[in-house]
């Protein structure tokens, strides 16, 4: 901000909001023009349509948290429906949990004020405030282990080409999933820390020997995805290894350009966009700022960037919809070459 007189810290005003009939994507505008997080949250609706309204860029999302367990994977599967989303990278979590809930098996509303023994004589599993049938869990995990069993052994997968695999299987089968809805729109899935979830269970529990993951495969697929995109954009819901691994796609882009060109190179995500709980001062990435990642190169004020710290399963539905109202027409991107040797299969 640059600053001549007085006058200019009231260049740009606060606005109360008044109390009025208005559609979401309204409110979050008139948010916007408010304070606290409240702005925040009107900031990262408005740099969520400005990058979906922008033909250049790809569109990353680092989805982390136990998010499908809370009711929003399907949030995100409509917008791999709708090509919103180009790439998505997510805890193995999220890309199993789903799969409980396509396979009909329905999470519980609970409490965190239970006797946790009782729950454990019972077989019920607890996430905060809601619970899972541990048999049930168990059955989408032998579901996992069989798909695994049943691959070939003789060929090194990335997560991506697994979860395209297992998005065919899951829709063979008639069971929703992000994986399911990310094969139907050939829309890569990557998972770089996957066997910290029901994915590193099922692969030893496998009974016809285990399949070989290679994440630095993973991260050649992304890098390639990455050098093909003209501009990226990208979405954070929590933070953790999605986020810092799609952090890194913006450094190593500027590397290999410089590489190619000898100059120096700074190639930052045009948009950025972080709904979160982490804070910045325990110093870990999850909660780092955007700010802090302009010092990197990975993070560019060109199209603009917010944080918001909320609850995503409060601040995700709502700017969801308020998108939706309009419903932005997006032209999908194409990286079907990720796909091809599977395709063989």
């Amino acid at each position: 901000m640059e600053v001549k007189s007085r006058d200019d810290f009231f260049r740009e005003t606060v606005k109360p909001i008044e109390i009025r009939k208005r559609s979401i994507s309204e409110l979050l505008e008139a948010m916007a023009e408010t304070s606290f997080q409240g702005r925040k949250l009107g900031e990262v609706y408005k740099i969520w349509v400005n990058m979906l309204n922008d033909r250049d860029v790809t569109i990353f999302m680092g989805l982390a948290g136990s998010m499908s367990t809370a009711g929003m994977w399907k949030i995100i599967g409509q917008m791999i429906d709708d090509s919103y989303l180009d790439v998505l990278v997510s805890t193995g979590a999220n890309i199993s949990e789903d799969i409980y809930a396509g396979m009909g098996f329905p999470y519980g509303k609970g409490s965190p004020l239970v006797d946790d023994e009782i729950l454990l004589k019972h077989k019920i599993d607890r996430y905060y405030d809601e619970w899972a049938d541990e048999y049930k869990y168990r059955e989408m995990e032998k579901l996992l282990a069989d798909f695994i069993g049943g691959l070939r052994k003789d060929y090194v997968y990335s997560t991506a080409e697994l979860m395209y695999l297992l998005g065919k299987h899951l829709d063979s089968l008639g069971i929703d999933s992000l994986a399911t809805r990310a094969y139907r729109n050939r829309m890569p899935i990557f998972s770089p820390a996957i066997m910290d979830s029901s994915y590193g269970i099922a692969s030893v529990l496998s009974e016809k020997g285990r399949i070989v993951l290679d994440q630095f495969k993973d991260f050649e697929q992304m890098t390639q995805i990455a050098m093909k995109s003209d501009d990226t954009a990208v979405i954070y819901i929590g933070g953790g290894v999605p986020k810092d691994t799609i952090q890194l796609m913006a450094v190593i882009k500027a590397l290999l350009l410089e590489r190619q060109t000898g100059k120096e190179i700074v190639k930052p995500h045009k948009f950025a966009i972080q709904i979160t709980t982490d804070s910045p001062q325990w110093g870990g990435l999850s909660g780092a700022t955007f700010e802090e990642a302009i010092s990197w190169g990975k993070i560019s004020k060109e199209g603009g960037y917010a944080i918001c710290y909320c609850d995503a399963t409060i601040a995700l539905p709502i700017v969801a919809h308020a998108i939706y109202e309009h419903k932005p027409q997006r032209i999908k991107k194409n990286f079907d070459f990720i796909f091809e040797n599977v395709d063989r299969f």
